[in-house]
């Protein structure tokens, strides 16, 4: 990222996110290719559901400065959707929007890596300890084919099929407790969880069995109902792939 690129201050985005500060990046053009056809609806809708996608999977990295005219000629559509899609992620605190420049993308803040880290955790730990003797032995029949699925991917080098995966793989363990709720909580995290899973690509493709192996650790001591065991192991999961330290 240059030196000298301007400074927004940090304001509230997407419900009680905070929107960091951030200096605007270089420009990135996107091709097609990097944004997957979206749903039906107006072109706006869709430019949204589309950018939106784009930065949650990284496919938008983080700092990039995007352009309007290389949006609208790679989504192939005219820029006015494109800025009222890019309005909205501003509204939602995925981007910085400058005047004659373009849209910063935002970047994770450690205190919202480690916050959504902290919730994921207690809620996750909280359906272990909760569960009952026959929701664990379903989950270690369902689940298997899930530790499956993730290997597949990380061996194929898709992320974002790894990244669908393991965002199951994980609610699942709040789902044992058969609290709507609970559930309702962690689903709000998912957006964080998936930019935190993005940014950690490179690392879990150098080395997926390490990650896997993780996993199925977790799985186990979740399936033995040992949810302090379960609340250690997580702690130190959650540490090597996804602490903004590391």
């Amino acid at each position: 990222m240059p030196s000298g690129a301007p400074c927004v201050p940090a304001h509230r985005g997407r419900g009680d996110l905070p929107r960091r500060r951030a200096c605007a990046g270089r420009r990135r053009s996107v091709g097609v290719q990097e944004v997957a056809a979206g749903p039906a609806g107006t072109a706006a809708q869709r430019a949204h559901a589309q950018l939106r996608e784009a930065v949650l999977s990284g496919a938008l990295a983080p700092g990039s400065m995007l352009s309007e005219n290389d949006l609208a000629a790679s989504l192939q559509m005219s820029r006015t959707p494109v800025r009222a899609a890019l309005a909205r992620l501003q509204e939602e605190g995925w981007v910085t929007i400058y005047p004659q420049r373009g849209a910063l993308v935002r970047e994770l803040t450690a205190d919202e890596v480690r916050e959504a880290a902290q919730v994921r955790h207690a809620l996750e730990v909280a359906g272990v300890r909760q569960a009952a003797p026959g929701a664990r032995v379903r989950l270690a029949s369902q689940q298997a084919e899930g530790l499956d699925a993730q290997r597949a991917a990380l061996r194929s080098g898709d992320v974002g099929g790894f990244t669908s995966h393991a965002m199951g793989f994980h609610r699942a363990f709040v789902a044992l407790a058969g609290n709507g709720l609970m559930l309702a909580t962690y689903d709000r995290l998912q957006d964080l969880q998936q930019l935190s899973i993005a940014r950690s690509a490179p690392r879990l493709l150098d080395d997926p069995d390490t990650v896997l192996l993780e996993h199925q650790r977790l799985l186990d001591t979740a399936v033995d109902g040992d949810w302090v065991a379960f609340a250690e192991r997580l702690g130190e999961h959650q540490a090597a792939h996804h602490d903004p330290g590391t």
